[in-house]
């Protein structure tokens, strides 16, 4: 079991979404703070994110943003967290909220969330992480997206053992339980070319 202090959670900006992924996303933030744990996430009042930011606050969890300077400057950022670090690139922001973190929810959202998904992954294949990576389908919302990686793990291009990087939940209130039952191994990144 991993000793959690801060789940980092990443989901979308966009606040015109379905009311089940806002509703999730208060969720998520509150059985945050129940838990006694903290959150990471990116920094911004909008969308699913500041939703998740809100809930968190509201129910007395410390709150960590992290944001890149282009996208402070558009107002977007949250001002009443715990603490708002703003950095110069979103390679520097992905990379210290990895580091803040000892584990990961996945909501629902966009490209951005893809990115840090796959990333999280990838460095977790690698060796370069163990922390647990917890993807919420709510709705059936990465269904399609769960079948393309089975696809690269049935075609070949990664182990089939590389599907337990992550752990599927199909609810919020699932998360917590996932997140301390989650498998602690470290991945050994050279069997990945074997």
């Amino acid at each position: 079991m991993t000793d959690i202090q801060n789940v980092c959670v990443y989901c979308g900006s966009s606040s015109k979404v379905d009311q089940i992924y806002k509703d999730a996303a208060v969720e998520l933030g509150a059985l945050i703070a129940k838990e006694g744990w903290g959150v990471v996430y990116g920094g911004g009042r909008v969308g699913l994110m500041g939703l998740v930011a809100d809930s968190a606050l509201e129910n007395k969890a410390p709150v960590i943003g992290i944001i890149p300077e282009h996208i402070q400057e558009r107002e977007i950022e949250h001002t009443n967290l715990t603490e708002l670090h703003v950095v110069d690139t979103m390679h520097v922001r992905k990379a210290m909220m990895v580091d803040k973190s000892q584990a990961f929810v996945i909501l629902a959202g966009g490209l951005g969330t893809l990115d840090e998904l796959f990333e999280l992954l990838t460095w977790k294949q690698l060796g370069l992480h163990d922390k647990p990576i917890v993807v919420v389908n709510l709705n059936g919302y990465w269904t399609k997206l769960l079948e393309t990686v089975e696809n690269i793990a049935k075609e070949g291009f990664m182990r089939k053992e590389d599907l337990k990087l992550f752990i599927t939940v199909d609810s919020v209130d699932a998360v917590p339980e996932a997140l301390k039952s989650a498998p602690t191994e470290k991945f050994d990144p050279t069997t990945k070319w074997i």
